[in-house]
């Protein structure tokens, strides 16, 4: 098992135990490449499972790709496997999964249906008055407050006609998960839809240290920033869950992670009214919306001194998004205190004109449908079309097989995607690309990759969008100049300037005079405004002489 597992991802859908050796697979994928972040309890446990019998090892798998942990045993019949009994004895026998565990209300009312809830909960349906007819939530919402214990479903149900089994390795199979995605938003689905052709991804070449943790610690930590976040989710107040926040590691993307669970639980606190709470979550957090929101809590409190300093000081070091909210920010808190206003410039503004149209309908749709020609389309394109230009162009830099940055078959993009160094790390890669417009050989080039990469799955080309009639005319008319300087705002803060594009873009390939010109519209309909995103956006198009406009609709009385 210590053999790196066979280049091939995915199990054939007609094989009725496909799902099995998915699993199989990625077992022996993290035993290959991981081994030495396993505990022994933990290695036993995985080689003891390869040797169950196959129906065995099959249920066991079925029950991890199921939702939850608890499971009726009457609900686990599969064709393939046969006798779920004869088949879960083996999973019983080493503790894996428990029978006869003791269940809580929630859970009682999650697995039963209603017939058999009012035959376990009778006489407590009957000392609550309750109708015989009344409805699941009637009855859960009545008995909730009084059955506080937990007890096996028989103690429940002495009459009960199924079973409850609780899987007891979930935790170690979201262990195996997360360290062959390197993240839990992905899962065992992935396997499906590629083998469907659903998703495709890129072939990056990988080698035994393509893997997305070096320490173990570095799992846990990730795991328990999870918990927390479900746990969140779940209900639990933020002053409990920010006491266990694990501390920062120094581990860059782990410690990213960290912070947007601080800020999230900052949020949480503040929406509650407790600001000292939220205060304290924005003030751990190194996140930069976590400091804005930081510094607008100390303005709402009257901490005017205070929140003025803590400005200042983040104006040094912010991005082009934090310094837009600063820029707003720091004139009032120096008003507050008399302080000389700080110096603002002004961001351009684009043409802006009214349009009345009838409707109501799609706003881009209408205004598309208004100005479009048979000799200049429009195009709605919104965030699809200078980003899928860019992932065209940049291809190979952006899936260069960097360690760290691919380490299993089903990357849409490179792990580091949104780091600091991930310009750094690929800068002449970068260049080589960007190279190209400025000797003409972008236009093959990305046609190119076009052809040869449709379809693949690519953080940045959204093939519905980039036709291959948008990407010719887009060619002609955009130049190289504009791509280039785009292109360098995106490669300063991937994460945030990847939006905020304008909605359309109209292309005249056959101008007069013979030369291809394009103009960008952002619309806004009734009652919408810009947002800061689109702002900074139509601010660099100006100030580059880049052709922008924003068009606000206003629909045509009826009649």
């Amino acid at each position: 098992m210590n053999s790196a597992p066979a280049a091939s991802a995915t199990a054939s859908l007609e094989d009725p135990f496909y799902y099995l050796a998915n699993f199989r697979y990625v077992v022996a994928w993290v035993l290959a490449r991981h081994s030495d972040l396993l505990r022994a309890d933990e290695h036993d446990v995985l080689q003891q499972w390869l040797t169950l019998p196959k129906p065995s090892q099959a249920l066991l798998v079925r029950m991890v790709m199921r939702k939850g942990e608890l499971f009726r045993v009457d609900k686990l019949s599969y064709a393939e496997i046969g006798d779920t009994h004869k088949a879960l004895a083996p999973l019983l026998a080493r503790g894996w999964v428990e029978d006869a565990p003791e269940l809580n209300v929630a859970e009682l009312f999650k697995l039963l249906r209603l017939s058999e809830l009012r035959l376990a909960l009778n006489r407590q349906q009957q000392a609550l008055d309750l109708p015989p007819n009344a409805t699941k939530t009637a009855l859960q919402a009545a008995v909730t407050p009084v059955l506080t214990d937990s007890h096996p479903l028989r103690q429940w149900w002495p009459t009960a006609t199924t079973s409850i089994v609780r899987l007891n390795v979930m935790a170690l199979c979201d262990r195996l998960r997360l360290m062959f995605f390197g993240n839990l938003r992905q899962d065992w689905a992935e396997f499906v839809l590629t083998e469907l052709g659903l998703q495709r991804f890129e072939q990056v070449p990988l080698t035994g240290e393509s893997r997305a943790f070096q320490h173990r610690d570095e799992v846990d930590t990730y795991l328990a920033l999870h918990r927390l976040r479900e746990r969140l989710e779940n209900g639990e107040p933020p002053e409990q869950l920010a006491c266990e926040v694990p501390a920062a590691s120094g581990n860059r993307w782990l410690d990213a992670r960290r912070s947007r669970l601080l800020l999230t639980l900052g949020q949480t606190a503040e929406r509650s009214g407790d600001a000292q709470q939220a205060l304290s979550c924005y003030a751990e957090s190194n996140n930069s919306e976590a400091r804005i929101r930081r510094l607008r809590v100390l303005e709402r409190l009257g901490r005017y001194q205070e929140a003025y300093e803590l400005a200042q000081s983040a104006l040094a070091q912010a991005g082009e998004s934090e310094a837009q909210a600063l820029g707003r920010l720091l004139p009032r808190l120096a008003r507050k205190l008399n302080q000389p206003a700080p110096l603002a410039t002004s961001a351009a503004e684009a043409p802006t004109y009214v349009l009345e149209l009838p409707g109501p309908q799609p706003v881009e749709r209408a205004v598309a449908e208004h100005f479009t020609a048979p000799d200049a389309p429009v195009f709605y394109v919104e965030n699809g079309l200078l980003t899928g230009l860019f992932g065209l162009l940049l291809w190979p830099a952006i899936f260069k097989p960097l360690p760290g940055a691919f380490f299993h078959p089903f990357h849409s993009g490179p792990a580091d995607l949104y780091r600091e160094d991930f310009v750094r790390q690929r800068q002449a890669d970068i260049d080589a690309c960007l190279a190209q417009l400025d000797d003409g050989r972008y236009h093959a080039s990305m046609l190119s990759t076009w052809h040869a990469k449709q379809g693949i799955t690519s953080p940045f080309v959204h093939w519905g969008i980039l036709t291959e009639p948008l990407l010719t005319a887009a060619l002609t008319c955009l130049p190289a100049a504009h791509l280039r300087a785009c292109f360098t705002r995106l490669l300063s803060d991937l994460k945030h300037n990847r939006a905020g594009l304008p909605d359309l873009i109209q292309l005249v390939p056959d101008a007069p005079a013979g030369k291809p010109r394009y103009r960008m519209i952002e619309v806004k309909g009734p009652g919408d405004r810009l947002q800061d995103n689109q702002r900074r956006w139509i601010d660099f198009f100006c100030r580059h002489e880049m052709p922008v406009e924003v068009c606000h609709v206003r629909w045509q009385p009826k009649g």
